[in-house]
C-alpha cells in the first residue's frame, strides 16, 4: 500500500472451505470491506452512495487476515472498560489469562450493546497513491451509530502495525449490525455495558 500497489493478493474462493473461518480485510482496489463469520462472508461496498452487502465468496481481496475457530470462550466485559484503548487492554489481559500466547496473532469476538461506533466503508479512488487512515476513512461511506446492539470480529496482533492495524494500535476491528442492515471497518467506539469478549478456545 505505501507503494501503491492495492490489488488482489488474495481470492476468497481460496478460503471458502476452511472449517469455522473468521476473516476480514478488503476488498480489491480497497472497494469495500471483507468480513466472513464462521463462514458466511458479509462483505461491503458502496455504489451510488448506497451500502451493499454480499454473502459471496466471488471477490479478491487487497489484504486479507483469517483464523479457522472451532469453539470460543465468552468473558464478560466489566462496565468500567469504555474507550478503545481500555478494550484493546482488556484484550490483551484476558488473552494472557487465558493462556493465549499475545505475541502471536490472534482472532477475538465482541457482542453487546455499544453507546457509539465510528465506522467507514472504503471506497478508494484508484489514482490516488496518497494513503492515510483519515483518507481511506473518508473515501465510502461513512458515520456513527449510537445505543446499537452490534457484534464485532476483530485480530489482535502486536507485530502488524501498518500492515493490517493502524500504526497506533494492536487491534483491527470489523462490525456489524445483529439485522445484518449495516457492517464495516470499525473507527472508534464507546462500550456500553453487559458486553461480551470471545476468544479462541484452547
Amino acid at each position: 500500500m505505501k507503494e501503491g500497489d492495492i490489488s488482489a493478493k488474495a481470492n476468497l474462493q481460496d478460503v471458502k472451505y476452511i472449517d469455522h473461518l473468521y476473516a476480514l480485510g478488503a476488498l480489491e482496489d480497497l472497494q469495500g470491506e471483507i468480513q466472513i463469520w464462521d463462514g458466511v462472508p458479509t462483505n461491503t461496498s458502496v455504489n451510488n452512495n448506497q451500502l451493499i452487502i454480499s454473502d459471496s465468496f466471488n471477490a479478491k481481496a487487497s489484504l486479507l487476515v483469517y483464523a479457522s475457530v472451532e469453539k470460543w470462550k465468552e468473558i464478560k466485559i466489566p462496565d468500567e472498560v469504555n474507550t478503545y484503548k481500555e478494550l484493546e487492554n482488556f484484550i490483551e489481559l484476558s488473552a494472557t489469562r487465558n493462556q493465549i500466547d499475545i505475541e502471536e496473532p490472534f482472532p477475538f469476538l465482541l457482542e453487546g450493546f455499544l453507546d457509539s461506533l465510528d465506522w467507514h466503508v472504503i471506497k478508494w479512488d484508484i489514482e490516488d497513491t496518497n494513503h492515510t487512515h483519515e483518507r481511506h476513512r473518508t473515501s465510502g461511506l461513512y458515520g456513527t451509530l449510537k445505543n446499537k446492539n452490534l457484534e464485532m470480529l476483530g485480530f489482535y496482533s502486536n507485530k502488524h502495525h501498518a500492515i493490517y492495524t493502524h500504526h497506533t494500535t494492536n487491534m483491527h476491528l470489523h462490525f456489524k449490525t445483529v439485522g445484518n442492515d449495516i457492517a464495516g471497518h470499525v473507527d472508534g467506539l464507546t462500550l456500553g455495558g453487559n458486553m461480551i469478549l470471545k476468544l479462541p478456545e484452547k
